[in-house]
């Protein structure tokens, strides 16, 4: 692989001349092409991208066939505007496709309505422009909540981001009608730079609601058993469920996720649960599987909170819903070391996963045995509205994917006044 010599030096001026990187993260007109694809079951259609960038003229940012105006909130990059469309979940033969039709063909086999039918309907193709609203709001995220944060997130302006979580949907997926759908898609945070982390990575969401006969109608002697009642919100329940409810609703998403792992990876599997926080589940859950020796978070999932069913027009319901990332399965499952591979167009990766049915086994096998080159950096920080991603998202947009792990070495505070230095080490491929 060829090594840009001068990357290092060339970062370091664009940096000192961007005096304030997060407020001019966009040339003032950015056009990306294409159209949001929407489907009601399983779609493998892709939004293209088809990417350009205008001559400055007006500042709006033209996106999937839309124009939104910017704003002091604006700060997504055309690196990462260069990803949207891509819709790797789709591409077939790719890893990250491989993931999402084992798990949809688990649920489709095992999961059927009245009429034999799928009971999960699957959507691949929504748009990943959502308003703050939907992101944040729908999901009960309070507003001061550290997830919030432009240091964290993509925004188009106030109004409009590129969504953070697949669980953006839940609330018009619900509000549709829909009882159990799963819905997958490229999901976009700022991060740091190492072979884990990436701001653009695909997840899919389950969700799975249920009438009071549908969940008591199994249980012997259920006829009188109730979803709802009035008490106190505990660490086992909300406020507005009974425990019968609760414990069965529970069961069966364990149940379901449990057996999902083990389909994917073998049967045996060892798993645990860990109690965590989410805003719009309670109570919540972490999944941890035991891989090769190894525990390893799969993930998150809980109780939905059901402020956010009734306000979607399911007051009658009481469900479960879980997100998993599908780089994370992918890597655990085919040994894949480092997040920026699945973006690579080598023929060496993608060869690799072509097989006659998408349960094969595969093993990555490394494509370049060549060591990296490492450099160090200073610079005076430009504004003291810094942040570390800002910086982050500086090395993507001029070294893409050649810059394997940027580490933070040191950093000075000038005693007489507000400046500071960071120094910054970057391994190169």
């Amino acid at each position: 692989m060829l090594i840009v010599k001068k990357l290092t030096m060339a970062m370091l001026w664009k940096f000192m001349r961007v005096a304030k990187y997060s407020k001019t993260a966009l040339s003032p007109k950015v056009k990306v092409g294409g159209i949001p694809t929407h489907s009601r079951h399983s779609s493998s259609k892709s939004v293209p991208s088809d990417f350009t960038a205008s001559a400055p003229c007006s500042n709006t940012v033209e996106l999937l066939g839309k124009s939104y105006p910017q704003d002091d909130y604006s700060n997504v990059t055309e690196k990462i505007l260069s990803k949207v469309g891509k819709n790797l979940h789709n591409r077939k033969h790719h890893p990250l496709w491989l993931i999402k039709e084992q798990v949809k063909e688990h649920f489709y086999k095992h999961y059927l309505g009245r009429h034999g039918t799928p009971l999960f309907s699957v959507y691949d193709g929504l748009s990943p422009v959502v308003t703050v609203q939907q992101n944040f709001d729908s999901l009960l995220i309070p507003q001061n909540h550290a997830s919030r944060r432009k240091e964290d997130n993509y925004y188009l302006n106030r109004d409009h981001m590129l969504r953070a979580h697949t669980s953006a949907h839940q609330w018009d997926l619900i509000h549709s009608g829909l009882d159990a759908f799963l819905a997958v898609g490229d999901v976009y945070r700022r991060d740091t730079i190492d072979n884990t982390h990436y701001p653009v990575f695909h997840q899919m969401e389950g969700v799975r609601l249920f009438s009071c006969h549908e969940l008591f109608s199994s249980i012997k002697d259920g006829e009188g058993l109730q979803l709802f009642e009035q008490g106190h919100r505990t660490a086992h329940k909300q406020e507005c469920h009974t425990m019968e409810a609760v414990r069965l609703v529970e069961f069966n998403l364990k149940q379901v996720l449990t057996k999902l792992m083990t389909h994917i990876f073998g049967d045996g599997l060892q798993v645990r649960w860990v109690d965590c926080y989410f805003p719009f589940t309670h109570p919540s859950f972490e999944m941890e599987i035991n891989f090769q020796g190894e525990w390893m978070e799969v993930l998150g999932c809980g109780v939905m909170e059901q402020q956010l069913v009734n306000s979607a027009g399911a007051q009658d319901k009481i469900g479960w819903a879980f997100g998993l990332g599908l780089e994370r399965l992918a890597m655990i499952l085919y040994d894949i070391p480092d997040i920026r591979l699945f973006w690579s167009e080598d023929e060496r990766f993608l060869k690799q996963f072509i097989g006659p049915h998408i349960w094969q086994k595969i093993k990555f096998q490394p494509l370049s045995r060549y060591p990296p080159l490492i450099n160090d950096i200073s610079f005076w920080l430009p504004s003291e509205t810094y942040s570390q991603n800002d910086f982050y998202d500086l090395v993507r947009t001029i070294g893409g994917d050649l810059i394997e792990k940027v580490v933070l070495l040191d950093e000075f505070a000038h005693p007489k006044g507000k400046s500071y230095v960071y120094c910054k080490q970057l391994f190169q491929v």
